[in-house]
């Protein structure tokens, strides 16, 4: 019997994702999702490589889980340091040939231009979200991002956003922009008791009395709001906030001022584990993030059925959709902590809907499902 060939949409690909600190994730949310892209396309039988982070020059390749990881050398270039590392991934890219590279962050968008028009690269841009609008950058960056934003409207052979607000942004501001395609970030649903064994709650936390926050301290994350609202309403409960809160600016003295035996600051937890633990023994969990996408925090909150209570902006609601409580004030904030602490289950019904919602639109397989189908339909085109 005579097998035919595979059609081109078929075949294995190869492909590189660039712009992250490298795999196993330990950073953030472009590492985490990486590893969890390409661990489930090598598993599909395609050829992956995850380009990586280094401080020595010629560090060895290695693998993990049948994953490439391609180790760069940090470049000294100070503030502009990230944008040289993923330059230097681009230029080492060209010694390969990848049928697609794959650019997380639109930093160096000037770079994936010059792949395409140099070596004839089809490349894509994952453009995150409204990095320019983050009040950390000083003039010169935001500059900066804000005129990388419009050249990733235009260098890539495609544009990915995580989030349909994300989408619209640029199809609004840049009508003239490439092709633009929505697929969200993912996340598992944790087993429970799996999830709880051998990891206790810190600082004596009760299980279901304590209100959960995980995010950055910046501004746009709202954790002042969060604390005035919290602050205003008056509950037994302790307020947790997960996050590397130091002395570096006056936004984080101003936050760790507030500080107290019931507004507590556990610093960065970056033990998957222990945070999963965390979140599912949680009361419920404040979410607060304006800019972006399809943020992980939220994400893996409501994969641990946990009770979400979400900044009202376009990304939480496309997010959470009718899984999630809303607030704009710390007076609303305020009013749903009272309503949740005289009654813990009174939105019980939210947790069950929130899981559901990341079973049926953001698990890691049909994240990777969507991608698969989309590379394919690129590389045969």
């Amino acid at each position: 019997m005579t097998t035919l060939p595979p059609t081109p949409s078929q075949r294995p690909f190869k492909l590189a994702l660039l712009g992250t600190r490298g795999i196993p994730a330990r950073y953030g949310g472009f590492e985490t999702f990486a590893e969890q892209l390409a661990v489930r396309l090598v598993q599909k039988g395609h050829q992956v490589t995850v380009y990586a982070e280094s401080n020595q020059a010629g560090q060895p390749d290695t693998w993990h889980r049948g994953v490439r990881i391609r180790y760069i050398q940090l470049p000294h270039w100070g503030s502009a340091t990230v944008i040289g590392y993923d330059w230097r991934c681009l230029q080492d890219a060209t010694q390969d040939h990848y049928d697609l590279l794959y650019m997380l962050g639109y930093g160096t968008a000037w770079g994936c231009w010059w792949m395409r028009k140099r070596h004839g690269q089809k490349v894509w841009i994952n453009v995150d979200g409204l990095e320019w609008a983050r009040s950390k950058w000083g003039l010169i960056a935001r500059t900066y991002l804000r005129v990388m934003e419009w050249v990733s409207s235009w260098a890539p052979t495609r544009i990915i956003a995580d989030a349909q607000a994300i989408a619209s942004h640029y199809q609004q501001r840049y009508p003239r922009s490439a092709a633009c395609t929505c697929i969200a970030y993912g996340a598992d649903v944790p087993n429970p008791v799996t999830a709880l064994q051998g990891n206790q709650l810190p600082h004596q936390l009760n299980a279901h009395d304590y209100i959960l926050v995980v995010a950055r301290p910046e501004p746009e994350n709202h954790l002042l709001e969060i604390i005035q609202g919290y602050q205003l309403a008056g509950i037994s409960w302790p307020l947790v906030i997960v996050g590397d809160v130091k002395s570096h600016n006056s936004y984080q003295r101003k936050l760790l001022s507030l500080a107290s035996n019931q507004v507590l600051f556990v610093g960065g937890i970056y033990d998957p584990a222990a945070l999963t633990a965390l979140r599912l023994q949680a009361a419920c969990h404040v979410h607060a993030h304006s800019v972006g996408g399809t943020n992980p925090s939220l994400l893996e909150a409501m994969a641990c059925s946990s009770l979400i209570i979400a900044l009202d902006n376009p990304f939480n609601r496309e997010v959470a959709h009718d899984a999630a409580l809303y607030f704009q004030t710390p007076q609303q904030l305020a009013a749903h902590f009272q309503a949740i602490h005289a009654d813990p289950h009174i939105h019980h019904y939210l947790q069950i809907r929130a899981c559901q919602r990341v079973r049926s639109h953001y698990a890691w397989d049909l994240i990777a499902t969507a991608y698969e189908q989309l590379i394919h339909a690129e590389v045969a085109s």
